[in-house]
């Protein structure tokens, strides 16, 4: 059985497309987005790991993982 987290995640994605960590925090109240995406794989669903290059909001370089439904 799923977490509420996870169900969450998946009517994000079905929904969005796309999930990444911000979004997972804001949207559905997920601090560790890969261990429920983790948790989601175990279950049988799969997702396609892009890892994204960008900016944060001082200018810095950083790194995070969006999340694809396959």
């Amino acid at each position: 059985m799923l977490s509420n987290q996870c169900k969450r995640i998946i009517d994000f994605v079905n929904r969005y497309g796309t999930i990444n960590p911000m979004q997972a925090l804001n949207y559905c109240g997920v601090m560790r987005l890969a261990a429920r995406i983790n948790d989601l794989e175990k279950a049988g669903y799969q997702f396609k790991h892009e890892p994204v290059n960008d900016k944060n909001r001082y200018g810095e370089k950083v790194r995070y993982m969006r999340y694809r439904k396959v």
